[in-house]
C-alpha cells in the first residue's frame, strides 16, 4: 500500500509496475487503460456536441412592372466637324502675320506672307527667258518662210532646166530643217512659259491664304521666324471650319459595341458645365481597334449641337448611349438573381462520436460552386423554405433586368440575402 502524501501518478504507475507478471495486475492495468479512453471519449463528445441550430432570416424585395432603359457609358474628347492645318509649300522667311487666334477668316483671306524677293526675281528671270523664246521662234518662223520660198521657186523652173534637180534637193532639204528648227524653239517657248508659271505660283504660295471659313485655333508663327519645308509642310495655322456643329469622340468598350449602332440618341456631360447635360446622336462606329494597355476599344463619332459656342474643342466628355429602351416589362432586382441561399439541412455524420471526431470535409462549397454552373434563378420562401424558380433574362441597366419568362409575376416577393439569427 502506498504511503500518505505519496504522488498519485506514482502510485498508480506502481500498483501497474508491481506484480506485472501476475493475472490479476495485468488485469488491473486493462482496467485502468480502457477508464482513460472512455474518459477521453466522454470529454469529446461534450466538446463536439453539437448546440442549438441557428435560425435564418431571409430579406426580400418586390418584383416590379415597369420601364427599363439601357444605357452604355463612354468617354472622349469633342473635336470640330472640320478641322484643317495650314502649312507652308515653300522655305523662307515669315514677313508678316495677318491674324491672331480665334479670329474668324473667309476662304482665301491671307493668314500670312513670306519674304518674295527671291520669288519676285525668279519671276522676272523666267519672264525674260519666255520673252527670248519667243523671239527665237519668230526668227525660226522666219526661216521656214525664206527657205520654203525658195524651194517653190526652184521647183517650178526645174521642168525649165533654169535650176537643177541638186539645187532642188538642196532648198529642200533647208526647208524641213528650217521647219525643225521652228518645232524646237515652239517647245523652247513652252518649257520657258511652264518656267515662268511655276515661279509665279511658287509667289502667289508665299502668300499663305486660308482653305476655309472658319475660326483660327492655333497660330504657331511670328513674323520674323524661318520656315523650314523640307518632306513635310510644317504648320502654321489651326482652323476649325464651324464650331456651332461639333463631333464628340467616345472609346466604346468591346464588351459593349455590339449594342452601339448609328443614330442611337445620347447625352454628355463636361467638367465645365456640370449640371447640364448635351444631346447628341451617334453617325458612325468604326470599324478600326484601338489598343491601349490590352484593352480594346471602337472609336464612336457622336455629333453635337453647339450652336450656343458653350463647348471647345478638346473638352473631356462622358457620354450615356441609349441603347435600348423597354416598356411595362418585368424588373426583377440583379441582387435577386446573384443570391444563392446558404446550405441549412446538416448531414448526420457517421460512425458515432469517432465519426464526429474524423469527419470529412464540407462539400457545400463544391455544391455551390456547381450551382453557379446552373442557369439562372431566382429564390422565393415556401412554407418558410427558399425554393428556386428558373426564370430567362433580357436586358438589364447594372440595378434591374428584364424578365422574359419564368413562374414570377409583378408584386411577389424574392430573394435577396439571408441572416443568421441564434435560437
Amino acid at each position: 500500500m502506498p504511503s500518505n502524501g505519496s504522488d498519485p501518478a506514482n502510485t498508480i504507475t506502481e500498483v501497474l509496475n508491481v506484480g506485472s507478471h501476475s493475472p490479476m495486475h495485468r488485469l488491473l492495468r486493462w482496467l485502468v487503460l480502457v477508464v482513460v479512453v472512455l474518459l477521453l471519449v466522454s470529454v469529446a463528445y461534450v466538446l463536439l456536441k453539437p448546440g442549438k441550430e441557428s435560425a435564418l432570416s431571409y430579406d426580400s424585395v418586390l418584383v416590379e412592372q415597369g420601364d427599363l432603359t439601357v444605357t452604355v457609358t463612354a468617354t472622349g474628347t469633342l473635336e470640330p466637324v472640320n478641322q484643317v492645318d495650314v502649312g507652308s509649300e515653300l522655305s523662307g522667311i515669315i514677313e508678316t502675320v495677318e491674324v491672331d487666334f480665334n479670329d474668324r477668316v473667309q476662304r482665301g483671306q491671307v493668314l500670312a506672307r513670306l519674304d518674295t524677293d527671291r520669288l519676285q526675281a525668279q519671276v522676272i528671270q523666267a519672264r525674260a527667258s519666255l520673252e527670248s523664246a519667243k523671239a527665237r521662234l519668230e526668227e525660226s518662223k522666219a526661216t521656214v518662210l525664206e527657205t520654203r520660198l525658195r524651194f517653190e521657186r526652184c521647183e517650178k523652173l526645174v521642168d525649165r532646166q533654169l535650176c537643177s534637180r541638186e539645187e532642188l534637193d538642196t532648198n529642200r532639204a533647208a526647208n524641213a530643217r528650217a521647219r525643225a528648227v521652228e518645232a524646237s524653239t515652239r517647245a523652247q517657248v513652252a518649257v520657258a512659259r511652264a518656267t515662268l508659271d511655276g515661279h509665279e505660283t511658287e509667289l502667289a504660295k508665299a502668300e499663305i491664304r486660308s482653305p476655309i471659313d472658319g475660326l483660327v485655333l492655333q497660330r504657331q508663327i511670328e513674323p520674323g521666324q524661318t520656315v523650314a519645308a523640307s518632306l513635310q509642310a510644317p504648320v502654321l495655322f489651326t482652323l476649325a471650319e464651324d464650331l456651332a456643329k461639333m463631333e464628340l469622340h467616345v472609346a466604346v468598350d468591346e464588351a459593349d459595341v455590339g449594342k452601339i449602332s448609328e443614330q442611337q440618341q445620347a447625352v454628355f456631360t463636361v467638367d465645365a458645365y456640370p449640371e447640364r447635360s448635351f444631346p447628341a446622336h451617334i453617325t458612325q462606329v468604326r470599324f478600326a481597334p484601338q489598343t491601349v494597355e490590352g484593352v480594346v476599344t471602337y472609336e464612336t463619332i457622336l455629333l453635337v449641337d453647339n450652336s450656343d459656342l458653350s463647348l471647345r474643342p478638346g473638352m473631356t466628355a462622358t457620354a450615356v448611349i441609349t441603347v435600348a429602351q423597354l416598356q411595362a416589362v418585368v424588373l426583377v432586382p440583379n441582387a435577386a438573381l446573384r443570391f444563392t441561399p446558404p446550405q441549412t439541412k446538416k448531414t448526420q455524420p457517421r460512425g458515432g462520436v469517432f465519426g464526429t471526431l474524423f469527419r470529412r470535409p464540407s462539400s457545400s462549397r463544391r455544391r455551390n460552386d456547381a450551382d453557379s454552373n446552373v442557369g439562372k434563378r431566382v429564390w422565393v420562401l415556401a412554407d418558410g423554405e427558399p425554393v428556386a424558380v428558373a426564370v430567362q433574362t433580357g436586358a438589364s441597366d447594372g440595378k434591374f433586368t428584364e424578365l422574359r419568362s419564368g413562374d414570377i409575376r409583378p408584386g411577389q416577393q424574392v430573394l435577396v440575402d439571408a441572416v443568421s439569427v441564434r435560437n
